[in-house]
């Protein structure tokens, strides 16, 4: 994002999905081109399926829950699903406490999971992962 210092986020390919991490705290400026970066790369790739691992964050304020909650549905729109890896106990822990969700939004414990739920390279959630999915509701 920045072409001075570590990179903020990264976002690599693999077949068919796209693997995004954020790697730091970003301001609202930054989680904009995130967003608008994302979306571009997810067009460009052909991809079927989005990981955001947030695994790194111990924040996530609510414009950035509300980003992430956009960029899942941009993507939707776009043709993939996205599921949303690695909130750490003290993030979920601070969002249930002020209110703050990833909507509809599917959500994994880490990134193995994550991807299990996207289906591997096809990019649609695999019958298991459905199926748990549905349990939790």
């Amino acid at each position: 994002m920045t072409d001075t210092g570590p990179a903020l986020v990264s976002i690599l390919r693999q077949g068919s999905q796209l693997i995004a991490s954020i790697h730091t705290a970003l301001d609202d400026t930054q989680m904009v081109r995130f967003q608008q970066d994302l979306v571009h790369q997810i067009g460009e790739h052909r991809a079927r399926g989005v990981v955001i691992d947030v695994a790194a964050l111990d924040v996530l304020d609510s414009f950035g829950s509300r980003t992430l909650r956009d960029i899942a549905e941009m993507a939707r729109l776009r043709g993939a699903a996205t599921v949303i890896v690695g909130i750490q106990p003290e993030v979920a822990f601070t969002m249930v406490t002020l209110g703050m969700d990833t909507g509809s939004v599917h959500t994994a414990l880490d990134l193995e999971e994550g991807l299990a739920y996207l289906g591997g390279a096809g990019g649609q959630p695999s019958t298991a992962a459905r199926a748990r999915s549905a349990q939790r509701r």
